[in-house]
């Protein structure tokens, strides 16, 4: 099947009792069981659940994948993928990453004896002076948050095969619509699928997606011992924005496209952060990995203070100042108090997360009504 038609059906059958065509909202906790152990695949929700399968299905087939997981959030499923490492291993990641990442990297597992190299991954090679018997994993964000750097997933892959290390790409900027990290090398690929993939900022929700069986059972085993799963009505909102998910994107690009190139010449910017620039320092990969630039993009002011951005970010009327992204609606973020907040102000700024920098979700609204509010917000 093509990717719009995964979207609507992958995973998805009439239910066998009623022969409903959407996926009915399985709000149970416990299964019945003809006898110990003798049941139909489904003992207690917290392992699995008929309503989040077909979520997690449709996931998998959306990234040309064989297996799938969905969690209660996108940091349950980073942390899981963690919970692989014993004390002693060292992970390979960028230096541009989402705060929540970084929080749960070095004030959570750093303290049970993981070691983590944050590094420019623009230049794949930059990895290997890293390398070493006790590196066990290589993750990594492309585009990344907030800066937009583009990591070309295919050399970093070759890297990783070649030193028999486990390979993540967090997909969660670009969703499955327009890259597919699995295709190109990776272990496994995760998503805050609150972002782009539910699309319309009423679900929290994260997932993971592999190939390879003996790491889903790894991972599935966390996940059930654990218990980050999400429940039914949540795994039915997901699967519903699914399937506008190919058609929510190309409005997504369209859109992020005229904002981009409205903003490019603005005045009031200094810099701005978008892949779809041919001068952009990794455009040539984005091209070749991306099927289209996305509606993530992110500027910084032209000599503006802290109060000055703040003023900028509280102007619009359309964009709405809020954390998160990916949303039907558009939406302004201040990475350097909200969602980075939790990285350390001289880390951030060596990438370029200055006080001045804002972030910029470009929803699907009318263009005009956008370019007009970035005008009227910019003065």
């Amino acid at each position: 099947m093509k990717f719009a038609t995964k979207a609507i059906h992958a995973g998805q059958h009439p239910d066998p009792t009623t022969g409903a065509v959407m996926t009915p909202i399985y709000q149970t906790s416990t299964y019945w069981q003809q006898s110990p152990g003798e049941h139909k695949g489904y003992e207690y929700s917290r392992g699995t659940n008929p309503t989040r399968k077909a979520l997690e299905e449709c996931i998998a087939a959306l990234e040309n994948a064989k297996f799938g997981l969905a969690f209660s959030s996108g940091m349950a499923a980073t942390d899981t993928v963690l919970r692989l490492l014993k004390p002693g291993d060292e992970v390979i990641t960028g230096n541009d990453l989402y705060g929540g990442s970084y929080r749960i990297f070095t004030k959570v597992f750093e303290k049970f004896g993981i070691k983590f190299h944050f590094v420019d991954l623009t230049s794949p090679d930059n990895i290997r002076s890293y390398l070493n018997d006790q590196t066990k994993l290589i993750w990594i964000e492309t585009p990344t948050n907030p800066t937009m750097q583009i990591i070309d997933i295919e050399a970093v892959g070759a890297i990783a095969k070649e030193s028999g290390v486990l390979y993540v790409v967090d997909n969660t900027f670009a969703s499955p619509y327009l890259q597919n990290p699995i295709d190109l090398g990776a272990d496994i690929v995760m998503h805050s699928v609150t972002k782009y993939i539910a699309g319309h900022s009423d679900v929290v929700m994260g997932a993971l997606v592999t190939n390879k069986e003996e790491l889903y059972k790894q991972l599935f085993f966390y996940y059930n011992a654990c218990g980050g799963t999400p429940g039914p009505q949540d795994s039915f909102l997901a699967l519903r924005g699914i399937k506008t998910l190919h058609l929510r994107m190309k409005a997504h690009c369209e859109n992020g496209k005229q904002v981009a190139h409205f903003l490019r010449n603005h005045p009031r910017i200094e810099k701005i952060y978008w892949p779809g620039f041919e001068d952009h320092p990794n455009h040539a990969v984005a091209k070749k990995q991306m099927r289209d630039f996305g509606g993530m993009i992110s500027i910084v002011l032209k000599n503006a203070t802290l109060q000055d951005t703040f003023k900028v970010a509280s102007s619009f009327k359309v964009f709405s100042l809020a954390e998160s992204l990916g949303g039907v609606e558009s939406l302004i973020n201040h990475p350097a108090t909200m969602t980075h907040g939790s990285i350390p102000k001289e880390v951030r700024e060596q990438v370029g997360v200055v006080d001045n920098l804002i972030r910029i979700s470009v929803g699907v609204e009318d263009i005009e009504d956008l370019l007009e509010d970035l005008e009227q917000a910019l003065g």
